[in-house]
């Protein structure tokens, strides 16, 4: 059963609670790392450099997603080391994130509504290989399109719900986002848990 929103975002603040100090750091650093430190090096050193450099740091996203996973399930202390996480299977997650960003980018060309709603069905892709590390490129993707079959909706009424912290967010002069960040990470990774248990109930039933 999915939780509701409310519930999920619950869950999120009692993850979070008495670690948002490393939660923001963890967030921070992936924004350095994953797109300033990129457009710098575009604007400072080479132009289209940077583009290439934030192609090659796709495994970093997989690494935020990852950190909150793994904190929720474990009750841990967020550690930027986390964030890198994916290097360790170079191939495998930079291939997969890419494929999802190819795929995205195709659906999109066809219309933008296609591509938005094909972006929540790979949305569970990093949780995916996270959990089942023998799954890559179009497998784990897959496993993520049937694990959000009927949920899409679900996860995009979840991200509609923070409308109002993204809106004072952009009050504070974007520094709400670094907390808006981790609260909207952590809810997404108790998403995937719910769609996780109800899509292996489903399989066990079939069986």
């Amino acid at each position: 059963m999915i939780r509701s929103a409310s519930e999920m975002r619950t869950a999120a603040r009692a993850s979070l609670s008495g670690k948002w100090g490393g939660a923001v750091v963890v967030t921070l650093v992936y924004m350095v790392v994953a797109g300033g430190f990129p457009l710098a090096v575009d604007v400072c050193v080479l132009e289209n450099l940077g583009s290439v450099l934030q192609l090659l740091l796709l495994p970093i996203g997989y690494g935020l997603a990852v950190a909150f996973l793994d904190n929720n399930r474990n009750g841990g202390e967020y550690r930027v080391e986390q964030l890198f996480v994916g290097f360790r299977d170079y191939t495998r997650i930079f291939g997969t994130s890419l494929l999802v960003g190819v795929y995205t980018f195709l659906w999109t060309l066809l219309l933008i509504v296609p591509g938005f709603i094909k972006s929540y069905s790979y949305a569970m892709t990093s949780y995916v290989m996270r959990d089942c590390p023998e799954l890559k490129f179009n497998g784990a993707i897959e496993r993520s399109m049937a694990m959000m079959r009927g949920h899409k909706f679900d996860l995009f009424y979840l991200h509609l719900t923070f409308i109002g912290w993204f809106l004072l967010s952009i009050l504070t002069l974007g520094i709400g986002f670094f907390w808006l960040g981790p609260y909207v990470q952590s809810a997404q990774a108790h998403f995937y848990e719910d769609v996780k248990t109800e899509y292996e109930d489903r399989q066990t039933q079939e069986v």
